[in-house]
């Protein structure tokens, strides 16, 4: 018998370099160049500003290496066996490390900041600025070069709108592990932000305690960051059911006349798709193919299970009535 008709290969596009993938490479290469000027520039001008801020950046661009070996991990073992569903997973994986290492972040940048309202310590204004606003730029690059997508939009915002059940725009929404990448960038764009603001008003108004307080103001929106992607990605590992949307699609697309969705399991296997598995009960049962034939091309479906029963059969395993004495 010729089965060959009925397989498929379970990579499901993850073979393929993501976009993600090179803008994250050129971001590493930018941020660890910046690290490297600033450590040298620190220990040559003796400037305790200068080194803590590049070693600082060395460890942003340690999350963003996790970023990177997501994507090239999912690529290279997309067609390995031993993955039941493709190695899409893989982006969220890197997504949720990227999100823990935020969270680390956003506790030290609090932690730091309290201790410095409680020891105040001099600062050198000048150069802080300048290492600040030297942050700012390079990170603003950074920001444009990962949140702008093929079709030439920002999408850097964190948009939880379920109710979209198609592909095509929004990476970073989907691309979990581009969206820690962002987010980590946007951290240390957001430090060097409120720390020139802080700086400009403790030098020219006197106002020292407002470096601690931005601190403390930016470790707060990063670890709302970080709970929004953790949130997220913990859901995909945790094969959370598909949102409502996707779901009534499915079940209006393939349940017509008398017949009925049963049962219904959908999750996500990478970005932007889902597998699916669905039971099906009708008085006229027809092959699978039918009723996957009625699927939308559009729902980012790329595996889908239908089990056909007839309604007058008793499902298989189902005993007697259980509530009778």
């Amino acid at each position: 018998m010729n089965v060959e008709r009925w397989q498929h290969a379970h990579s499901f596009g993850q073979e393929h370099r993501r976009a993600g993938e090179s803008r994250t490479l050129i971001v590493i290469a930018i941020t660890a160049t910046m690290m490297v000027v600033e450590v040298a520039a620190g220990i040559v001008y003796g400037s305790m500003a200068l080194l803590a801020d590049g070693l600082h950046m060395a460890s942003h661009a340690a999350a963003l290496g996790i970023t990177a070996v997501a994507y090239v991990y999912a690529r290279r073992h997309a067609h390995d066996q031993r993955y039941s569903f493709g190695t899409g997973k893989v982006n969220a994986l890197g997504g949720f490390t990227g999100a823990v290492l935020l969270g680390v972040f956003a506790l030290m940048m609090g932690w730091q900041s309290i201790e410095r309202i409680l020891n105040p310590v001099d600062i050198a204004f000048n150069q802080a600025i300048v290492v600040a606003v030297l942050g700012l730029i390079v990170n603003g690059a950074s920001i444009f070069i990962l949140g702008v997508d093929d079709h030439g939009h920002g999408h850097g915002h964190d948009d939880h709108n379920h109710g979209s059940v198609g592909g095509g725009h929004g990476q970073i929404k989907h691309d979990h592990a581009l969206r820690s990448a962002y987010f980590h960038v946007m951290a240390d764009a957001l430090t060097s932000l409120l720390a020139i603001f802080a700086l400009l008003a403790a030098k020219y108004y006197g106002l020292i305690w407002m470096d601690p307080v931005m601190g403390i103001v930016g470790a707060a929106l990063v670890s709302r960051w970080s709970y929004g992607l953790l949130r997220d990605t913990s859901e995909i590992l945790l094969d959370r059911q598909g949102h409502d949307a996707l779901c009534d699609k499915i079940c209006k697309s393939i349940a017509q006349d008398d017949e009925q969705v049963t049962d219904l399991h959908v999750w996500s296997v990478g970005p932007n798709i889902h597998a699916a598995i669905v039971s099906l009960a009708t008085s006229d049962p027809r092959p699978p193919d039918y009723y996957k034939a009625r699927l939308p091309a559009d729902l980012g479906l790329v595996h889908v299970n239908i089990e056909v029963h007839h309604a007058g059969e008793t499902p298989v395993g189902a005993g007697q009535d259980r509530n009778t004495a």
